[in-house]
């Protein structure tokens, strides 16, 4: 199994997960002529992609799934509150495929295991992959940490987990004190400390890989980011990291 990243961050998300003849596109945050450039970056044919999972409805994640999934004529799974809510903003999903957050399903080669995750959202769904030994989890868009996540994803070698925002860089940002504590709420994004602390509490020896996603630009900066994971790194048995950005892709890589 392998991965690369579309893109991450505030103004759109997309991920690709690939093993053998199955492609799949984990939300589409940007428009069409977006996605292409960027898909043929990583040699990949949208009209080949299996399928188009959808964790929530939030425009930086479905923004982009309607016209994808209408052009390429891609099924599209989604639990049934992520498409009623994402068809309330973008108008009706095509070719779509109910999953639901208690269930594993397989796409072709890669067994697929929605795990719900306290996001405000409808029904909000992050996902882990796996193919024989390998498992890589994907978990962005999460308010709070639990001991259910931890369980879900402490298998995994492979993890893109979400550092949203700094606290001290939030607390100073020029935006609304609303949406201020919606992001640092239970139900809003990660702060780099809380996602350092899932990484403690995964207590993995599999972990292998971790891909730092979902950082805002305009409330943390990467040079925090790393500081936290080499701090965990280095407290573990040690993992290779990267951090995927808004504006560049982030190239396939083993899991």
């Amino acid at each position: 199994m392998r991965c690369a990243l579309i893109g991450s961050g505030s103004g759109g998300n997309g991920t690709l997960v690939a093993s053998g003849a199955t492609t799949l596109l984990i939300d589409c945050g940007y428009s069409l002529r977006s996605f292409e450039a960027r898909a043929r970056a990583l040699s990949v044919d949208p009209a080949a992609l299996t399928g188009i999972l959808v964790t929530h409805e939030h425009g930086d994640h479905a923004g982009g799934v309607d016209a994808l999934a209408r052009k390429y004529e891609i099924p599209v799974y989604a639990t049934r509150g992520t498409r009623a809510a994402t068809e309330a903003r973008i108008g009706s999903l095509p070719h779509w495929q109910q999953i639901s957050v208690h269930a594993d399903f397989t796409l072709g080669e890669i067994q697929v295991q929605p795990v719900a995750v306290p996001h405000d959202a409808r029904e909000p769904s992050q996902f882990i992959f796996t193919v024989e030994t390998a498992r890589l989890g994907l978990l962005t868009d999460v308010g709070s940490q639990t001991a259910h996540l931890a369980d879900q994803y402490r298998l995994c070698s492979a993890l893109i987990l979400e550092f949203n925002h700094d606290p001290a860089l939030l607390a100073a940002a020029v935006y609304p004190a609303r949406l201020k504590r919606r992001i640092a709420g239970d139900y809003g994004h990660f702060s780099n400390a809380q996602s350092q602390n899932f990484l403690r509490s995964m207590q993995s020896a599999n972990l292998k890989k971790v891909v730092a996603a979902h950082l805002s630009k305009r409330t943390n900066h990467p040079d925090l980011v790393t500081e936290c994971l080499r701090q965990v790194a280095q407290e573990t048995r040690g993992f290779e990291w990267s951090i995927a950005t808004q504006d560049e892709v982030v190239p396939w890589f083993d899991v």
